[in-house]
């Protein structure tokens, strides 16, 4: 029981808890909505980092449970039929937690598949975008003359937090007034859009204001300051 020895990523990150959910992450946008999630739900879980600067996420190891060199992914020794269960993609991950949980998405057809629309909105849309805006604002795309893709990432982030605002203008929360999954995915792209990588200005980010007030009762949440950190960079648990 909660033998993981068959997953060759617990080589290089040994379970020192394999009866618990092995979460392989770094405190990214996508990262973080995970250990959120974890944090929400009150499951047990371990957590490991995958150091970027490394390349950990290039070795053998990790890409044995995500070939797509990506975080965050999770193994729980306590899957489907108590039989083992690897998961990438934060979107799916955050899905089956919730459905192990009993969690954050509405039990009724109609609340649950408004709620992955708006997962799916955040996979598709906020994430891409703000992610692309990001590199042009912040980073490399500094060093290119031609700002016209930059601006081509500020009308779209733009245009995708009006849609947010607008969802939020008579509700607290993305799906209604029941804080669900959609939330925990939509509001660390928010807050890294104008926290980390400082676009705030940039989009106009006093224009959204329902937006903002959403994102502030977020991260007065406990499960969430404790997630924002986790895996915690200096490598501790």
């Amino acid at each position: 029981m909660n033998n993981l020895s068959t997953f060759p990523i617990t080589k290089k990150w040994p379970a020192r808890h394999p009866e618990r959910i092995q979460l392989y992450s770094l405190p990214t946008p996508n990262g973080v909505k995970v250990s959120i999630m974890l944090e929400e739900t009150g499951l047990a879980y371990e957590p490991h980092l995958v150091r970027f600067d490394h390349n950990d996420q290039l070795t053998p190891e990790f890409m044995s449970l995500n070939p797509n060199n990506k975080i965050p992914a999770i193994i729980d020794p306590n899957g489907p039929d108590g039989e083992p269960l690897a998961l990438f993609e934060s979107g799916a991950i955050l899905i089956y937690l919730a459905e192990k949980s009993g969690r954050f998405l509405p039990l009724d057809a109609a609340g649950r598949y408004e709620t992955i629309q708006w997962l799916m909105f955040q996979m598709g849309g906020i994430g891409p975008m703000f992610g692309q805006l990001g590199f042009f604002h912040k980073f490399a795309g500094k060093d290119y003359e031609d700002k016209r893709p930059r601006e081509r990432y500020v009308a779209e982030s733009k245009r995708l937090l009006g849609v947010l605002n607008g969802q939020l203008a008579q509700r607290t929360w993305i799906a209604g007034d029941t804080y669900t999954i959609a939330d925990i995915a939509i509001f660390p792209w928010v807050r890294n859009l104008i926290g980390y990588y400082e676009a705030g200005d940039l989009v106009g980010i006093a224009d959204f204001p329902h937006v903002t007030r959403a994102l502030e009762n977020f991260v007065a949440r406990p499960a969430v300051v404790k997630g924002l950190e986790i895996p915690n960079r200096d490598g501790a648990a």
